[in-house]
């Protein structure tokens, strides 16, 4: 009785998998397709590209801030959970892939679409390479990778690029006067360079679930 009794509270003491901070984070994944209307958006006469971009890069900073919320409360309030740790760097995933792919489709921003969906496919390639070995180890030993600093600080840098390609041309190159998409240009770099160093990062530390030799 006493053991049965244990098995119930240890199932009640179980952070609820659709607690606050998961709920935040399927919050981030449902205004994705949001902000990539309002990033294909055509112009209207009420609806200008520029308020397009403009309220398609505040939905962004929206779903990238729910990012650092709902990380917060799962620590201070103790509600973190596997399926948080799953769930929150494929809504990650989801918002920076959204953008980037509603970007290279766009009309608008011709100039750097080409580069941009280079800098799409790294992205991709490197997220499909680190779910893999999410996935190996979930199979392997049930063990739940969780998103580490360099993949947080990969996914601000994707997010600083994305607000600087929608925000550049009506923001930074009517003030500064410079070259169109000169900041785009740079982030996107620094994005693609973090993108890169925060996989070698995952492979490097879970190496164990893949190496041939074991």
């Amino acid at each position: 009785m006493n053991a049965q009794n244990s098995k119930v509270t240890e199932k009640d003491n179980k952070p609820n998998k659709l607690n606050l901070p998961n709920q935040l984070t399927l919050f981030r994944i449902v205004l994705v397709p949001v902000y990539m209307i309002f990033i294909l958006l055509p112009d209207y006469p009420v609806f200008s590209e520029a308020w397009s971009n403009i309220f398609a890069a505040a939905l962004v900073l929206i779903a990238a801030l729910t990012d650092l919320l709902d990380g917060f409360l799962a620590r201070k309030l103790k509600l973190i959970t596997d399926f948080g740790k799953l769930l929150d760097p494929l809504a990650d995933k989801v918002m920076v892939m959204g953008a980037m792919i509603a970007i290279t489709a766009s009309s608008s921003f011709g100039d750097i679409r080409l580069f941009a969906a280079w800098a799409a496919a790294v992205i991709f390639f490197r997220e499909f390479a680190v779910t893999s070995i999410r996935l190996v180890a979930k199979t392997a030993d049930d063990n739940v990778i969780a998103a580490n600093f360099a993949g947080k600080l990969k996914t601000f840098s994707q997010v600083l690029c994305i607000m600087t390609i929608l925000l550049e041309k009506m923001v930074l190159t009517e003030n500064l006067h410079t070259p169109p998409y000169l900041f785009s240009y740079i982030t996107m770099g620094a994005m693609i360079l973090l993108t890169v160093y925060s996989g070698i990062v995952y492979f490097k530390s879970y190496w164990k679930y893949i190496d041939p030799a074991n």
